[in-house]
This record gives C-alpha cells, sequence and structure tokens, in this order.
C-alpha cells in the first residue's frame, strides 16, 4: 500500500527546516511531491551553536541541561511552523498526509559510548500538526553497536534504481559532514566520509560573517594550502573503512593558520573534497558515476575541485537527474517513516556496522 510521508530535515549545517513530500511503499518511490523549507532565523541558529556546544559533555541522552531545553523547544516550534507553512501552502489538510519523519536536530553523536542525541519534541509536534510523526530513527542502531549514521543510504538505492547505469554509482551528500552511499547491484555500502560544509561554514560566519560561500565564490578567490591538508588527512578517521561516522564537532581542533579568508575558504573547501576522495580505495571497486547531492551541489567551486580529484568517473549534481538535491534528506526521512511503520530495515551491517539488518523510528500520535 502507497503511503503519503512528509519528511523534516534539519541538518548539521543549522541553516533550516527541509519539508518534502513522497509517495512510498517503503521499498520503492511511486511519486516526489513538493518541497519546503523554512530557515532558522540568526537568534534561532545562535541557540543552536551554543545548543552543540552545551551538548559535548552529555551522557544522559534525555537530559536537557543549559540552553537545550529551550533549543528544543525552538527546534519543533519551526518544524510546526514548517508543515504548517507547507500544508497551507498546498493545500493540504492534515487527513492527506499518512505519516511525517521527523528527524530532529543532532546535537551530539557519538555510536562509540552508544549515544545519539537529536533535539525536538515529536509528541509535541504530532499534537500541533495533527498528524502521527515517526522520530528517534537512529537510537536502535547505535543501542545495537551500530554507527547510527549515515541513515540515507536505503533511500539513495531508491533513487537509484531507475538510472540503470553500468558499474558502481557513488551518492555523496555534502551537508554539514558528507557522506557516501555506494551502490553497486545488491551491494549496498555507506559511510561519512569527513567535513562537509560545517568548517566551511564556520570560517564564512568567522572571518566574513556570512552563513555560507554562495557558489563558491570566495573559495574561487583563494589559494589551497595542500600542506595543511595533507596533515589533517593524517587523522586516523581517513583510513578507517566503512562503515564509519562522525559528530559535526569532531574536526572542530583543526585550525587554520593565519591566512586571508578567500585561501581559508579554498583550503577546506578543498579539504573537503580531499576527504570524499580518500573512501575510493577503501571501496570494493572504483566508481564510474557521482552523485553530488545536499548543500556542496550548489557550491561550483566544490564541483569543479570533486570533478578534478574524482576523474575519470563522472560527476553530476542531482539535480541534472530531476532530483530536487536540497530535499532529498527530507524526502528520505519520509521514505523511511514509511519504512518504520512496515517493520523494514532501515540500516544494515554495511551502511552503519550494526549487527544485522535493523527497523527502528517510535510513533508519537496527536
Amino acid at each position: 500500500m502507497m503511503l503519503t510521508a512528509l519528511g523534516l530535515m534539519s541538518g548539521t549545517s543549522l541553516d533550516g527546516v527541509d519539508v518534502a513530500l513522497i509517495e512510498t511503499d517503503g521499498r520503492r518511490v511511486n511519486a516526489l511531491g513538493p518541497s519546503g523549507y523554512r530557515p532558522y532565523t540568526d537568534a534561532e541558529r545562535g541557540l543552536l551553536r551554543q545548543a552543540l556546544y552545551e551538548a559535548a559533555d552529555l551522557a544522559d541522552r534525555a537530559a536537557r541541561p543549559g540552553c537545550l531545553r529551550e533549543a528544543e523547544r525552538v527546534v519543533t516550534s519551526a518544524h510546526a511552523e514548517a508543515v504548517a507553512a507547507f500544508t497551507a501552502q498546498h493545500r493540504m489538510r492534515f487527513d492527506d498526509i499518512d505519516i511525517v519523519g521527523f528527524h530532529g536536530q543532532t546535537v551530539l553523536h557519538r555510536p562509540e559510548k552508544k549515544l545519539t542525541v537529536q533535539i525536538g519534541d515529536a509528541l509535541t509536534l504530532a499534537r500541533t500538526i495533527h498528524i502521527p510523526v515517526m522520530y528517534d530513527f537512529r537510537a536502535a542502531d547505535v543501542e545495537a553497536g551500530g554507527q547510527g549514521a549515515p541513515f540515507v543510504p536505503v533511500y539513495h538505492r531508491a533513487l537509484a534504481q531507475s538510472l540503470e547505469w553500468e558499474g558502481p554509482t557513488v551518492v555523496v551528500n555534502i551537508g554539514g559532514v558528507a557522506n557516501i552511499t555506494y551502490i553497486d547491484g545488491d551491494t549496498l555500502i555507506a559511510c561519512d566520509t569527513g567535513p562537509g560544509n560545517a568548517l566551511l561554514d564556520d570560517h564564512m560566519f568567522r572571518r566574513m560573517s556570512q552563513r555560507f560561500d554562495t557558489e563558491g565564490r570566495t573559495a574561487a578567490l583563494g589559494r589551497v594550502d595542500a600542506a595543511w591538508i595533507n596533515r589533517a588527512l593524517e587523522m586516523p578517521f581517513f583510513s578507517l573503512p566503512p562503515p564509519k561516522s562522525l559528530d559535526r564537532n569532531d574536526f572542530a581542533g583543526l585550525k587554520l593558520r593565519d591566512m586571508p579568508p578567500e585561501d581559508g575558504a579554498a583550503t577546506l573547501t578543498a579539504f573537503t573534497v580531499a576527504a570524499i576522495a580518500r573512501v575510493v580505495p577503501l571501496l570494493p571497486n572504483e566508481p564510474k558515476n557521482w552523485i553530488v547531492a545536499g548543500g556542496g551541489a550548489r557550491n561550483l567551486t566544490m564541483l569543479r575541485m570533486l570533478r578534478e580529484c574524482l576523474a575519470p568517473a563522472t560527476v553530476r549534481a542531482a539535480d541534472t537527474l530531476g532530483w530536487a538535491s536540497d530535499a532529498i534528506e527530507a524526502q528520505a526521512f519520509g521514505f523511511l517513516a514509511a519504512r518504520g511503520l512496515k517493520g523494514l530495515p532501515l540500516s544494515y551491517p554495511a551502511t552503519t556496522g550494526v549487527p544485522l539488518p535493523m527497523t527502528g523510528g517510535i510513533i508519537a500520535r496527536p
């Protein structure tokens, strides 16, 4: 039975709430509906940055010390507003939607401690929007010993089924953290590769008071510090085989030397690209095709660097395939909600390292 699912995603880049409608049975995608976006205000974004800082020492995933409780309220309210605006714009009633997939806002991800924390009050959200909400997708995987990330590979596979390309295909999602899904016939492998836009966004905010490097224009004017990148790539994470995952702040200790902001942007953009390329020798076969999604797909300098670094493979932005690059993760959590309702696996040994295929998610009803 096909379900109409609404996916909600607030990523590690802290930019806002993505909303996307999808029609699916949890195995295949029957139709992609419209998508929407509710940006965080500067004040909300500042609060979430503080929440990331205050969550660093959490040991109890239910605890909300310091500003975390207020941050959770803000995240919940922003998601409710995003759903209300979306349904109003598209003249939908709440009973037109079977399930909402609510990822929440990750503030801490420490799978080695069996700990992953996404803030957002699903019960309050469900009661506000009058639609059942599935949430807490990652917890069961982490509790079972998995990495709890990346969680989008099963959706990438569903999208890629229609392409019928020869040879291995990789979907790389460049959000705050970058992750890949390797698809080759029945083989599905996934992992985080390193920083996505997080370090670059933080640099742009700190040095130029900009939220991100629009189209990679700042990086295009700079010079790459290759020696800095080579030293950064010596971190043990980059030589680990998949599956593996990261917290947004795992690279926060990396500091650029004193350099012009353009050089810093160029270096951090090239670092993201180099980290993605480092995963190629760790895969069963060299990919023939790469599909770039997420915020990084809009960064023309990052796309150019990827094409240079991954040649002779073909590198395409997801939008050129008719995929809505900015909406893919939101679509994925609608898809995962449908799978969760049907008890289908959300993660696998080769995607998160979990011992056996795992379902997950909890339902909050209005």
